[in-house]
């Protein structure tokens, strides 16, 4: 079976730069609510403090951001649930979670496979140079599965727009998308099981997030 080429910047952590802060500011006031369905997995993540962006003299007052929170990402499998590469990631997507709010790419490399690594690592480490953290809290919500060439799944899901991100230019969390972000994560069966392979690009279209029940 011929694997799908490794691509080297990802869709998910590359929001984390939202180069020029494209992304809204605040919340415009649509907040999904309460979701049900099957099991929620949960993992509980410690939400780091951005450092301040003021070079001034030791003198001039120190910005200091939110103290650090302690919160869970819950993923929701929904109708999906049965399926082996929907419950691989399930199992797989709160530690690639965990190193995006750590901002380790040694994470993502001790728990995934090398072309997962090649194809997300950079932006980690770009977003940590850069002085953007993410934060929790946050929900996955699966909202398709469809079965691509070479033995890939294509998991499509919305990740709740919770999830924040650190401008250390303004010194404020930024919500980037009011109605929570799509992603798509081509997964494939290795010899542990089905993990995260890359994130699908260009996007695809049809991941409608506007009308998802984040729970968290």
């Amino acid at each position: 079976m011929r694997s799908p080429a490794i691509r080297v910047l990802g869709v998910a952590t590359a929001v984390l730069l939202l180069a020029g802060c494209g992304g809204s500011e605040k919340n415009n006031g649509t907040l999904p609510v309460g979701g049900g369905g099957d099991d929620q997995p949960t993992v509980t993540l410690s939400s780091p403090t951005p450092k301040s962006s003021d070079p001034s003299t030791p003198s001039a007052p120190v910005k200091t951001a939110a103290p650090p929170r302690q919160a869970k990402l819950t993923v929701v499998a929904g109708n999906y649930g049965s399926a082996p590469a929907v419950q691989g990631l399930v199992a797989k997507y709160p530690l690639y979670f965990q190193a995006l709010v750590d901002q380790s790419s040694a994470m993502i490399k001790a728990n995934f496979p090398a072309f997962f690594y090649a194809d997300t690592a950079i932006n980690v480490e770009m977003a940590k140079s850069n002085g953007w953290v993410m934060r929790p809290p946050a929900s996955i919500v699966v909202v398709g599965a469809t079965q691509q060439p070479t033995g890939v799944v294509r998991v499509s899901l919305c990740r709740s727009q919770t999830t924040q991100y650190w401008n250390p230019k303004t010194n404020r969390w930024v919500v980037t998308a009011p109605h929570g972000s799509p992603q798509a994560i081509d997964m494939v069966r290795t010899g542990a099981g089905w993990t995260m392979y890359q994130m699908a690009k260009p996007m695809p279209k049809g991941i409608d997030c506007s009308k998802v029940r984040y729970p968290a």
